[in-house]
């Protein structure tokens, strides 16, 4: 199977079928009809083995030589964005706020093109399974996947995914071991005190002077820059809530979002550790209750230096350009989660230096891609099984 290409129907197929998913897509946890539709593709290609429904809408496809052998994951994600798209596309969304604006509709179709690629030329040994997995925008879809009784029997010994990358010329993949996305969490704080009238303010308990304190408070726990401190933290107001839309009533409660974000797992703990006290001792003073809720949960992406030898060695038999630039990156991933047990790797391949930065609202994946990564996602598997 070494580095076999789609043929030139098959990207054609591809390519339509990617813009098809752009115009229909569905937000995290709600993936129903594009599980749908990548299961219709994949038919084609006779996996052995077809499971839906993982973890929410995760749909899985296993090429399986019935030899014993290294079993590789490759992983892309199912779910859009709720941002609404702008431009003139002719396969623009067609449902309003809500649109393939990070590419996940071109990580589809890439893995999709290494399913046919799979199916022609099947392993010699071990078995491959391609997985199509839900919210991962949320943070919730790895973790959903990975609790599914059915995924015992799909744990993998080797994982790879691709994400595309604007800002990297395009069709360049960077690549480095260590952690090349930061972890990430939602913190909603909830301040309580005692509406009053507003002519009588000293008669409730306001949270005002705790929200002004809290916001350039937790901002000032940042730190660092993610390529050059392995210690960097990142606290983002991203929301307030004062009170009620009303002039008669001094506010009794107050609602504060926060994202926190840190290179490092044990980084994150301790920015967390950090931030809780802060806003408990802030409260304490002003006599606030307080509550504190944790959302969409990233663990660090961090790549094994196995996994990333094995994509390095990968890429240099295909003659593609690659580099540790310009990782790690800020934003998160809950492909991390998939590791522990396995060797694993997300590589970041260049989607054009003129391409719009992911979730903005013009974004769209360059179709050029989809061969290239098509073509490395099975040259991985390929390395594993050839050298495992």
């Amino acid at each position: 199977m070494t580095h076999q290409k789609l043929r030139n129907s098959e990207i054609v197929a591809l390519t339509d079928w990617r813009r098809d998913l752009h115009r229909h897509p569905e937000l995290s946890g709600h993936e129903a009809q594009t599980a749908a539709r990548v299961v219709h593709m994949l038919q084609g290609t006779k996996p052995d083995q077809m499971i839906t429904s993982l973890g929410g809408h995760g749909v899985v496809a296993t090429y399986d030589s019935g030899q014993p052998g290294p079993h590789v994951l490759l992983r892309c994600e199912l779910d859009a964005l709720p941002i609404h798209e702008v431009g003139a596309l002719p396969h623009r969304s067609t449902i309003p706020g809500i649109a393939h604006l990070c590419g996940h509709d071109g990580h589809m179709a890439m893995l999709a093109g290494a399913g046919h690629i799979l199916g022609r030329h099947r392993p010699a040994r071990g078995r491959v399974t391609l997985l199509f997995q839900p919210a991962e925008e949320d943070g919730a879809g790895a973790a959903r996947v990975l609790d599914d009784p059915r995924f015992a029997d799909l744990r993998p010994s080797h994982a790879f995914a691709i994400h595309n990358l604007p800002g990297l010329p395009l069709g360049h993949v960077a690549l480095r071991a260590g952690p090349v996305m930061c972890a990430s969490r939602g913190m909603r704080v909830r301040l309580s005190g005692r509406t009053a009238h507003a002519s009588e303010p000293e008669n409730g308990t306001s949270p005002m002077a705790a929200l002004a304190h809290l916001m350039p408070a937790l901002s000032g726990l940042s730190h660092g820059r993610p390529d050059s401190d392995a210690g960097f933290r990142l606290a983002t107001v991203c929301h307030a809530r004062l009170g009620e839309p009303a002039f008669g009533i001094a506010p009794g409660d107050a609602t504060l979002y926060v994202t926190l974000r840190a290179l490092r797992d044990d980084v994150m703990a301790g920015l967390v550790d950090q931030a809780t006290a802060l806003v408990g001792a802030l409260a304490g003073q002003q006599g606030l209750g307080h509550q504190i809720d944790w959302h969409d949960i990233f663990l660090t992406t961090h790549n094994t230096q196995a996994a990333t030898d094995i994509a390095t060695r990968t890429l240099d038999r295909l003659g593609i350009p690659h580099g540790p630039a310009p990782l790690p990156l800020r934003p998160s991933e809950d492909f991390g989660r998939f590791g522990g047990d396995c060797e694993l790797a997300m590589l970041f391949l260049g989607s054009g230096t003129d391409q719009p930065a992911l979730h903005n609202p013009d974004f769209d994946f360059p179709d050029d891609l989809i061969p290239q990564g098509a073509r490395i996602l099975a040259a991985l598997a390929d390395e594993v099984l050839q050298q495992g």
